[in-house]
């Protein structure tokens, strides 16, 4: 198509969630409580293994490094649509839209490969625990943050090649409340079910895999703790049953919405919202609830908190 017949569209329109004016209020409710949460409990995560010594192993850097990113899960959409629920006419410009695309991508695979990796350091602990802190030294927690980034971030720039060069020049309206790859590709002025379908088969493949691999290495682990009947039985089962939790609450949303993907069902708007704003607040309340140690901390964190503010 000549794009010099075509306006270039500047802004995307978002149709929202839903029309009615209580549905929306008990949204606007429901996710700035879980917003507010949400940041509350993974900076409290993240200060707590921060600075205490008591805190200072694989697993706890993992988890810190874990709630580093769900506060970027619970930024890059939650605030637009929380905002957006006070305004009739909700928008976004083109530029922005990308850059949503871009973190919600990046922050998509830095988390599954976060997931992996604590998969991994509960393996060595159960199964190897006597080659625990070798194998699990700084530099090897260290290396899996960083790659976890890397491969995020090179995730993220390779699905977003798919937009190079393609028209964007009539329908600028999304039926959704953020932006994401599949969508904003049905808007473009040219023929794109082939790069429709390899997004969602590239990003479909990647969750599969991912989830499939966890599966196996939680199964192992379980059978492994299930033929050892040593005392610490009891608390690794409890780590585990944290960790497998988390697991299926990230990934339930995200397979149905790339393996099974419906373009007018409102069931992936709401599953979208449980992504973007349930999940990062379930973890740190999923793993504090679940750990005596992260519980003894933030108290300790709370409570020198409190003593700085009543001195200053």
């Amino acid at each position: 198509m000549d794009g010099r017949n075509h306006s270039v569209v500047s802004e995307i329109v978002f149709l929202g969630l839903t029309r009615s004016w209580e549905v929306q209020l008990l949204l606007l409710v429901f996710t700035s409580v879980l917003y507010v949460a949400s940041m509350t409990g993974n900076i409290l995560i993240v200060f707590s293994v921060a600075t205490d010594p008591h805190l200072h192993s694989p697993m706890y850097f993992l988890l810190a490094g874990l709630s580093f990113v769900d506060l970027g899960a619970c930024s890059v959409t939650s605030p637009k649509m929380i905002c957006d629920l006070f305004r009739k006419r909700k928008v976004i410009s083109f530029g922005g839209c990308i850059t949503q695309i871009f973190f919600i991508h990046v922050i998509g695979g830095v988390e599954m490969m976060l997931l992996m990796a604590m998969a991994f350091d509960r393996y060595v602990a159960i199964c190897k625990p006597l080659h625990y802190l070798t194998i699990m030294s700084p530099r090897t927690c260290t290396l899996f943050l960083a790659a976890a980034w890397g491969l995020g971030v090179i995730h993220s720039l390779f699905q977003l090649t798919f937009l190079i060069n393609l028209p964007f020049c009539g329908p600028n309206v999304l039926d959704s409340f953020y932006c994401d790859l599949p969508q904003l590709l049905r808007l473009a002025c040219a023929d794109t079910y082939k790069l429709q379908f390899m997004v969602t088969a590239n990003s479909g493949f990647i969750c599969v895999g991912s989830f499939f691999i966890l599966l196996i290495s939680y199964i192992f682990i379980l059978f492994t703790v299930w033929k050892r009947s040593s005392g610490g039985s009891s608390k690794a089962l409890s780590t585990l049953s944290a960790h497998i939790t988390v697991v299926i609450l990230f990934f339930g949303p995200t397979l149905f919405v790339y393996t099974w993907p419906h373009p007018d069902s409102q069931i992936d708007k709401y599953l979208a919202v449980s992504d973007a704003a349930l999940t990062p607040f379930l973890n740190p309340v999923i793993y504090t609830l679940r750990n005596k140690e992260m519980k003894a901390a933030i108290k300790r964190v709370c409570k020198w908190l409190v003593i700085y503010k009543k001195i200053s």
